[in-house]
């Protein structure tokens, strides 16, 4: 069978762009992937105990963009849900993002919230020339908080120290002034009313789309006839790693089913400094589901296994240029999504780069365009 399209991944980056294609501009689809299931990363499932829960750690939805949420509705129904996330620092669980109530706590004072701006002021590190995530942190709240909330998570997460890290890691976690304690602050956050799995189904539910699952798009790709290509996977190993491997990072999921109504007192709660693990995960406190048991998982954070983060180091950034040209002088070869572009990102912005490249592909003007046609 010939099909218009041949789209590798099932993660947001394929589903959003074959829904599309096949849809609104009539296309013959077909999607692989080497796992056995759809919704990449973002993909839940009951667990044996009948736990809605993330196979590959927590996924929570929050987007400022009414586009983004304006396509996602037509498959699914929303829970509407603030992500809270405590620290383990000190014997204490503490906010994170460091608020005024972090550091109340953790000190035991009981400043305003301008006299909590001018103890920043007075512990904050003046750097010049702000380079790394080490940087950032030191020089808007100390030291000592840098010490207690970040440098031992980042370094778990990552293998390497703060230091050596590019800005935009800790860049990505503001600190506040007030008793703010949400994670996120976007004007839209919510999960899935019947999980992302649900949503994916919905998605890829349409005669113009095949699924080829737990299949290597390598192993199968010389039998296949198709128009064009979009890459969501790694996009070095699209190449045969001619240049070399792209480093990331992996994660290791340790799920386990606790008997208990309730384990912790919001859905994560970071460990910085005193575990191997960098943070547990409670999931009915996520999803909103009602069950006698618990599941929790703790992540564990490592540099073999499926890629998750993109290293965001200068000489990464200078390997991953050679690549992308190569990428772009495929003809009708599209490389998306986080693995085929080596970037970190949330997944509304992946969500919105797939809309993006569909406007491109069929000549749409606008991304409501793109959403609307």
């Amino acid at each position: 069978m010939h099909f218009d399209y041949v789209i590798v991944g099932a993660g947001f980056a394929g589903s959003v762009l074959a829904e599309r294609l096949a849809t609104q501009a009539d296309k013959k689809i077909l999607i692989i992937d080497k796992r056995p299931h759809i919704g990449g990363n973002a993909y839940d499932c009951l667990n044996e105990d009948g736990i809605l829960i993330h196979q590959y750690g927590p996924h929570i939805f929050h987007t400022n963009s009414p586009e983004v949420v304006t396509y996602l509705s037509q498959f699914t129904e929303w829970r509407p849900y603030e992500h809270r996330v405590l620290a383990s620092v000190d014997g204490q669980l503490l906010p994170i993002p460091i608020n005024l109530d972090t550091v109340n706590k953790l000190y035991g004072f009981s400043f305003t919230s301008e006299e909590l701006a001018d103890y920043f002021a007075s512990v904050g590190e003046p750097v010049k020339d702000i380079k790394t995530s080490e940087d950032v942190v030191v020089s808007q709240v100390g030291r000592d908080l840098y010490e207690k909330f970040f440098r031992g998570y980042t370094r778990k997460q990552w293998g390497v120290d703060p230091s050596e890290l590019d800005k935009m890691v800790t860049s990505r976690i503001p600190t506040r002034t007030n008793q703010d304690d949400r994670y996120f602050t976007d004007q839209f956050q919510c999960m899935p009313l019947h999980g992302y799995t649900k949503m994916f189904e919905k998605m890829v539910a349409h005669s113009n789309i095949q699924l080829m699952l737990g299949t290597d798009f390598k192993q199968v790709k010389d039998e296949l006839s198709y128009d064009e290509l979009i890459y969501t996977g790694p996009v070095d190993e699209y190449f045969d790693f001619c240049f070399g491997k792209l480093p990331y990072r992996s994660l290791r999921f340790d799920h386990q089913t606790v008997d208990v109504e309730d384990y912790q007192p919001v859905s994560v709660v970071n460990y910085p400094n005193d575990h191997a693990y960098t943070r547990i995960t409670e999931y009915k406190k996520l999803t909103g589901q009602e069950h006698p048991k618990t599941s929790i998982t703790f992540e564990y954070p490592q540099d073999e296994g499926d890629p998750y983060y993109p290293v965001p180091r200068p000489e990464n950034a200078a390997l991953y240029r050679q690549y992308k040209q190569l990428a772009d002088e495929q003809k009708s070869v599209h490389f998306v999504g986080r693995l085929g572009t080596y970037r970190y990102y949330n997944m509304d912005q992946v969500v919105a780069q797939a809309l993006t490249l569909y406007k491109k592909l069929v000549g749409a003007d606008s991304l409501q365009e793109a959403i609307n046609s």
